[in-house]
């Protein structure tokens, strides 16, 4: 003979579940999505584009010349600003890393908070004492804008989608801080905001682009290393470099098509 189950009082119930729900908000913060549900208004997201803007006009795509980059730090600058990222290392749209090959073949990678001050000269760098260095290049990295991105198949409730004109946006009224696209992306592109707890990424500026602007970061690169434009409009300077050189993606052997190619990547760079 089973022994019965006891049955909770639907108040007692209704108790239990309002003091779980308030407990959660003063720990982690009440996300858009959450606040929707009650009632409340989540704040209209940043990167929603002009009613004129047409995204199926477009076809983005942004390139890096690693062999012009000179790790000034000012395009992490420009982001965080731009962008309300914390300027907390931890949390980063896009970032510089720094590649040292040696003599002996082996590759050594830093990126000392993100790259946002520049970087120390290897000569007089600890990490890199007695050691035969013979090349030493930086390589910026940001969200690859997947073709199929792994990040928007991993979304339980389709926060991450992508846009008609290729980039993959957040919408942070519906994302609940789950973690799963941060843990998806194999390019380590995505952070959980720390005040809002939802998830983060580089929208290559999307409220900027959808405005006829250039992302930030691409506007302060002293050098031209970054750039960006518009691969249904032939006369642009990407359509022309896409064209006559060859690029290069990250990892590509993952499939994942990223929309974000090197020009001159050394095959070490992953």
């Amino acid at each position: 003979m089973t022994a019965p189950r006891s049955a909770i009082p639907r108040r007692a119930f209704l108790d239990l579940a309002g003091r779980v729900v308030v407990g959660s908000f003063l720990i982690y913060g009440a996300p858009g999505a959450v606040l929707s549900r009650l009632g409340g208004r989540a704040a209209p997201s940043k990167d929603e584009p002009p009613a004129e803007y047409d995204p199926q006009a477009h076809e983005w795509i942004f390139i890096v010349d690693t062999l012009r980059c000179i790790g000034c730090g000012r395009c992490v600058r420009a982001c965080k600003e731009e962008n309300a990222v914390p300027m907390d290392p931890k949390y980063n749209r896009t970032w510089v890393e720094r590649f040292v090959r040696t003599a002996e073949g082996d590759v050594y990678v830093d990126s000392p908070d993100a790259g946002i001050h520049g970087f120390a000269s290897p000569e007089v760098n600890e990490k890199y004492e007695d050691l035969e260095i013979t090349k030493s290049f930086f390589v910026p990295k940001l969200c690859n804008q997947c073709e199929k991105p792994p990040c928007v198949q991993v979304c339980p409730v389709s926060a991450t989608f992508k846009t008609a004109d290729g980039v993959v946006l957040v919408n942070r009224g519906k994302c609940i801080g789950c973690r799963y696209c941060i843990q998806a992306c194999p390019y380590g592109s995505r952070y959980l905001d720390p005040h809002e707890h939802v998830a983060d990424k580089c929208t290559w500026c999307y409220h900027r682009i959808s405005r006829g602007l250039l992302p930030a970061c691409v506007t302060v690169c002293p050098v031209g290393a970054r750039k960006f434009g518009d691969l249904r409009d032939p006369e642009s300077e990407v359509s022309r470099l896409v064209d006559q050189l060859r690029m290069y993606v990250l990892k590509e052997e993952l499939g994942t098509e990223p929309r974000v190619r090197y020009m001159q990547l050394d095959k070490g760079v992953r």
